[in-house]
This record gives structure tokens, C-alpha cells and sequence, in this order.
């Protein structure tokens, strides 16, 4: 019976395999051929691209600008590409074709800002500061999707979370003068939502994608109530107290790197401390285990002596922490002040990159750089004068990740028992 089984799994991953062999290889040729005939071929053969190495307004670890040959750059790219592709298609990466798919999408990145800025200047290492800075609040919001959903409890809840906190840290901060108590008490209003969405979705098995719309737009009508009777009346309970830019003695001063991630906003360490920290938790530790045991079979863990729904309030908990501090973002370390509406659905991008990252923190991470990357290109384009619209770029991401879930670069994991309520017999 064994054999039999055996014999089973192999056959069907025999049929899976070559699909996926044969579907990477051709996107990847098609890749390259659209390098070579949309961006090469269109560059005049005497363009220079010159990327500034620098963020503006940093004087530690400057690095010079980075003058490249536009067409042969492209040329090259296209060829590489090419030879990824048709190896691909001959005989394969094996372990390492999403590797591979990853770098031939560098590629075609590259290859289309060198086609833009060709006979311009274009901040790369700008770019690339905004696109970390714009990260944060979508790979927080996915940090506090994963702990509610590797639970078994949907939280489509996030953005009216990081809305509540957003505002609620405005005003403390306002009032109190302190950044650090704007945001105690951001948190403190999103974990409060958090325990509403435990309490219905939990103990009373209410509809999980119910209760949060219902969460949302309680937070939505809540705060923008609150910005007209108040915030936008009196601008001094609008004025809070901002974390600034924190420099890294040593670090700041690598060329690129350290203007990047070690002269920053406080927000971006406290994302990367919370990558760590969640990816360390959720599979290293015995209380990851309880967390993803209850996501993937509560009925089981039960039985073994975990408390189901103790873990899934604290997880829910936990998830509402991070969301607040991913809203507390917008007011205390980016805008400086609360807007309505003003998180615009980052929340649920957040969800989209927790699917792209496959539930897991470090692929949250990836995907929530991307997705502010291609926020960053979209406004970089206004400037170079791009004839592509930045809200076409804006729809990229989405793009990726429905093809992430067709299955092209592998299929997800999502927990079992994701969504599904659960009664103790």
C-alpha cells in the first residue's frame, strides 16, 4: 500500500513538474524577447542612464552616480534572460526556478527604468529609501494578517485597525506632546478593535469577513467624525510629536546600503525587529507550534492539551498590536498629521502580500517591498515624464500576486482551518 502511495505522488509530480518547467522557461524567453524588442530596440545606440546612488538630503555614506550604457545594458539583459530561459526550458532549475523567476523579474525591472531615465537622471537609491519607507505599513499589516490567519481566524479587520490608530496616535500625540504615548495609545485603540473581531468571531462564531467589514467601516465613519468635529477644527490637537530619522554610527556611512537601512525612521527598524522576532516565534518556539497547530487542526490540538481559543484571542491580540503600530506609521512617521481615509487600503494590501509571501514573515517582507517599490516607480515616472500612467504601475503588484496564485511559482500554503469557527466538544 505504501509502494502504491509512493508510486502515486511520484507520477503526480512527474505531471506537475515539467508543466511548471515549460511555463517558467516560456515566460522567461517572452521576458527577454520583450527586453530586446520594446526596450533595446528603442534606445538610440549612443544613450547614457545615469543613476544616483545617494537618497537626497543624506551626507553620510554617499556613493557616486552610476553612468551606464543605456542599449548595451539592455542588450545584456535581454541576453541573460534569454539564456535563463531556454535552460529553463531544456532542463530546469529544479529547486531554485522561483530563484530564477525572481532574477529575470529583477532583470525586466532594471531593464525598464534603464529604458526610462535613458539620457536622464533617475535616484535610484531614492527610490529604492521610498520603497522600504512605503513597505512598512503593508508588511506590518501583513505581520498582523499572519498571526490571525496561521491561528485559523481571517482578519480582513487590518485596515480599519491601522485607520483607528492612525488617528487616535494623532491626537495623543497632539495632546501630549510625545510621540511614544501617540503611539501607546494608537495600539491600545487597535487592539481594542482586535478584541471586538476576537469576541464575535471567536466566542460567538459570527462570520469572520462580517465582523471585519463591519470593524472597517465602524472605523472609517468613526475617525472621519472625529478629523471633522475636531482635528480639522483645532490644528493643535493635529500637530503630533514625530519619530525622526535615526542615524546608525558606522553602519549610515556604507555607500547605498546605509543611507538606506541604517539612517532611517524608526518605523523600518521596528518592522525589520518585528521580522525576526515573528519568524523566530512562529517556527522555533513551542508557541508557534500551538499557533500553527490550531490554524492547521484545531480538533487535534485540542486533544494534545492546547487551548484552542486562548490561543486564538491571543493571536488576534498580537495581530491588532502590529496593526496599530502599522497605522501609528501614517501620522507619527511619515505624514505628521491625520487625513481621513488616509491609510487607503494598505491594510488590505497588506492581506495580498501575506498571500504572496506564502503566510510567512520573510515572505511578507519581499512582498511588501515590491508592492512599495512599485508605489515609488509609479511616482518616479510622473517625473521622468513617462507616457505609462502610475496608476498602471500601481496595479503590478496585484498582477504578480494573482499569478502567485494561479499556481506559477508554486502553490500557497494556506492554514487549514483558516476561517472555520471552532467549538469545543
Amino acid at each position: 500500500m505504501a509502494a502504491t502511495s509512493t508510486s502515486i505522488q511520484r507520477v503526480r509530480i512527474s505531471d506537475i513538474s515539467p508543466a511548471r518547467k515549460i511555463s517558467t522557461g516560456v515566460v522567461e524567453v517572452l521576458v527577454a524577447l520583450f527586453i530586446f524588442a520594446v526596450f533595446a530596440r528603442t534606445v538610440s545606440a549612443g544613450s547614457i542612464t545615469t543613476f544616483v546612488m545617494t537618497p537626497g538630503g543624506i551626507t553620510t555614506g554617499q556613493m557616486g552616480n552610476w553612468v551606464i550604457p543605456s542599449q548595451l545594458t539592455l542588450y545584456l539583459l535581454a541576453a541573460l534572460s534569454l539564456v535563463i530561459g531556454l535552460f529553463q526550458l531544456i532542463r530546469g532549475f529544479g529547486k531554485i526556478t522561483n530563484l530564477m523567476v525572481g532574477l529575470v523579474f529583477l532583470f525586466f525591472i532594471f531593464s525598464f527604468l534603464t529604458w526610462q531615465a535613458a539620457d536622464k537622471s533617475l535616484n535610484l537609491a531614492g527610490m529604492l529609501s521610498s520603497a522600504v519607507q512605503l513597505a512598512v505599513p503593508i508588511t506590518m499589516g501583513s505581520f498582523s494578517g499572519i498571526l490571525c490567519e496561521r491561528s485559523g481566524v481571517v482578519n480582513i479587520a487590518i485596515e480599519g485597525m491601522m485607520l483607528m490608530s492612525a488617528m487616535v496616535g494623532a491626537l495623543m500625540g497632539s495632546l501630549t506632546h510625545s510621540a511614544w504615548l501617540g503611539l501607546f495609545f494608537g495600539v491600545l485603540s487597535a487592539v481594542l478593535l482586535a478584541a471586538l473581531h476576537a469576541v464575535l468571531s471567536i466566542k460567538y462564531k459570527i462570520d469572520q469577513i462580517i465582523s471585519g467589514t463591519v470593524i472597517n467601516m465602524f472605523s472609517a465613519g468613526m475617525t472621519a467624525f472625529l478629523s471633522q468635529k475636531f482635528l480639522q477644527t483645532r490644528q493643535e490637537l493635529n500637530n503630533p510629536a514625530m519619530f525622526t530619522r535615526i542615524e546608525i554610527p558606522g553602519l549610515a556611512e556604507i555607500p547605498l546600503i546605509g543611507p538606506i537601512l541604517f539612517n532611517t525612521n524608526f518605523f523600518v527598524y521596528l518592522m525589520f525587529a518585528l521580522l525576526i522576532i515573528l519568524q523566530v516565534a512562529l517556527f522555533s518556539t513551542r508557541w508557534g507550534l500551538r499557533v500553527r497547530s490550531v490554524g492547521e487542526h484545531p480538533k487535534a490540538a485540542d486533544t494534545l492539551g492546547i487551548n484552542v481559543i486562548r490561543t486564538r484571542y491571543m493571536s488576534v491580540l498580537l495581530g491588532g498590536m502590529v496593526a496599530g503600530m502599522a497605522g501609528a506609521f501614517f501620522t507619527l512617521g511619515s505624514v505628521g498629521r491625520f487625513e481621513e481615509g488616509m491609510t487607503a487600503g494598505k491594510g488590505f494590501i497588506g492581506l495580498a502580500a501575506m498571500i504572496f509571501g506564502n503566510y510567512t514573515p520573510i515572505g511578507a517582507l519581499g512582498a511588501g517591498i515590491l508592492f512599495g517599490f512599485a508605489d515609488s516607480l509609479g511616482s518616479k515616472l510622473s517625473l521622468l515624464g513617462s507616457a505609462i500612467p502610475s496608476t498602471l504601475m500601481s496595479t503590478a503588484p496585484y498582477v504578480i500576486t494573482m499569478i502567485v496564485l494561479a499556481g506559477f511559482v508554486g502553490k500557497g500554503h494556506v492554514p487549514a482551518a483558516d476561517g472555520v469557527p471552532y467549538t469545543k466538544e
